[in-house]
């Protein structure tokens, strides 16, 4: 074919396109979508919440969109109660889960989640990836403990950072999740995991752009749970030498409670790690929360393109936040900051631009209900959280005075003790124990950020302690309440112990 007609077909194809185009009618939905997207394991070290050394600028931008929340904090800093806790809206104490192999029905089998709402309510409800609790990375490819009342779809992605599980670097011999792991991978995103599931979300906007029915799509990212697994590019744009690790010292755990002191020491092999070895592991997490970034990016750029910006409610948060050293201790199961604040983000139609509200309290119960209040659906009974709806047009508007957060901790010979913790714009106080019985933490942010002085037992701040104990007892006491509307709820189930899926390793 010589250069002319080259030319012609070219311009003949140019020419076609707005026809073809023309064929597929976008349709408008008739109410507002929610996209929802829950990353793993992420902890508020990014650019949006103003730290400099991480690469987020996806998620940042996100941010500009919409309103970010600065003191927002699960209620419990482990990853199947705390999903558990906010696809139901409700705290652990009423949901009973507070292990990882509970599936949701086995101690609420009439609750209504929050997809199964959106079912009720005409809309699709569509799952990709992990929203309620899977073993990670051992259940990617499979259900794990997910709840197939929620969805009318679902998507299991996995990808290389599956198959290729024995290439990872671990702290422990062939464990890869409940210790620190990782990995600077080959090839490409979309081979990975979690970028096969941004790929099917992708889909599924496609699809629903071109249908106009309503949609909750949930978009959970696997990552930057361990093992941290990434394309070697992202590792790339860090310098392992550059990480700061924190200073801890083993004199500090005599000033605050022995439970307190147990959950930053639970993991043996995690602690008083070499300098160089703790910078490779800091630098791994930050990598893969630049590839969690970069998914999000795709979705979220697949969204505006399609036009569903403008019609839909975008929703970004993690189970729980994530310690990188703070205290001495990675990964979660504290009752510190780190442990409990979580990133989260909600932009869309009608809610305020470029916002950061970092005083007011909120907690991951109250997405359920503030969804039902942009979208004027009547919020189940049951539902214990509370609508943050205001704060998304008037920053100065005020929902809750606290944050509760609650956890368990083996202390050993089979006795676990309950702590229970409240974050308000200001202090924190956490008690061990029935009503404190095994001590006090208090902090005090204005001063003191990382929470390393503890001054539950100063003369000074007794004022304060007291009336936060009694603001405490009170959040418990809403906390443990029977939920209304719900005639069946069973008390410590069983853990369900599924066979293990096995993937076979490439030839």
């Amino acid at each position: 074919m010589n250069l002319c007609k080259k030319i012609k077909k070219i311009s003949l194809i140019v020419l076609c396109l707005p026809l073809i185009g023309s064929n597929i009618e976008i349709k408008k939905p008739s109410r507002y979508n929610v996209l929802f997207i829950v990353s793993d394991d992420l902890n508020c070290d990014l650019g949006a919440y103003g730290h400099k050394g991480v690469i987020t600028p996806n998620i940042d931008k996100l941010a500009d969109r919409g309103v970010l929340f600065g003191n927002a904090h699960n209620q419990y800093p482990w990853c199947a109660p705390s999903r558990a806790s906010f696809m139901t809206g409700m705290y652990p104490d009423q949901t009973k889960i507070k292990k990882l192999r509970i599936y949701l029905r086995q101690t609420l089998p009439k609750v209504i989640t929050i997809g199964q709402k959106f079912k009720q309510e005409n809309y699709h409800s569509i799952r990709v990836g992990k929203i309620f609790h899977y073993h990670n990375p051992r259940d990617i490819g499979t259900s794990g403990h997910d709840d197939n009342y929620t969805w009318d779809q679902t998507v299991n992605p996995y990808g290389r950072d599956k198959i290729e599980e024995y290439k990872i670097n671990t702290l422990t011999p062939r464990s890869y999740g409940g210790t620190l792991s990782w990995l600077a991978a080959d090839g490409t995103d979309d081979e990975q995991t979690d970028g096969i599931g941004a790929t099917e979300t992708i889909k599924y906007l496609d699809k629903f752009a071109k249908s106009g029915e309503n949609f909750f799509l949930a978009f959970g990212l696997y990552r930057p749970h361990t093992p941290y697994v990434a394309p070697k590019k992202y590792y790339d744009l860090y310098e392992t030498e550059e990480m700061e690790i924190p200073e801890s010292s083993d004199e500090y755990l005599q000033t605050i409670p022995i439970p307190a002191a147990i959950s930053i020491r639970e993991k043996k092999n995690q602690v008083n790690l070499e300098v160089g070895l703790a910078k490779t592991i800091k630098e791994a997490y930050y990598a893969t929360t630049s590839f969690v970034d970069a998914q999000i990016g795709r979705v979220l750029d697949k969204l505006k393109e399609t036009g569903l910006d403008k019609n839909t409610i975008v929703v970004f948060t993690s189970d729980h936040g994530y310690h990188l050293g703070e205290h001495g201790h990675w990964q979660k199961r504290t009752l510190f900051d780190n442990a409990t604040r979580v990133p989260l983000i909600v932009a869309g139609p009608g809610i305020n631009k470029n916002e950061k509200i970092m005083g007011a309290p909120v907690e991951l119960v109250d997405i359920y209900p503030t969804l039902m209040e942009l979208l004027d659906m009547d919020t189940p009974e049951f539902v214990s959280g509370k609508s943050f709806a205001p704060l998304l047009k008037d920053s100065n508007a005020r929902v809750r005075e606290s944050a509760l957060t609650e956890l368990g901790v083996n202390t050993g010979y089979g006795a676990k003790v309950s702590g229970y913790s409240i974050k308000t714009e200001r202090y924190r106080l956490t008690q061990w124990g029935y009503r404190g019985v095994l001590g006090f933490e208090l902090y005090d942010h204005k001063y003191d950020k990382q929470e390393l002085n503890n001054l539950a037992n100063l003369d000074s701040y007794k004022f304060i302690k007291d009336s936060l104990t009694n603001v405490l007892s009170y959040r418990i006491s809403e906390a443990q309440r029977k939920p209304k509307g719900l005639e069946i709820i069973f008390d410590d189930p069983r853990e369900w112990r599924e066979p293990r899926e096995v993937f076979s390793q490439p030839k």
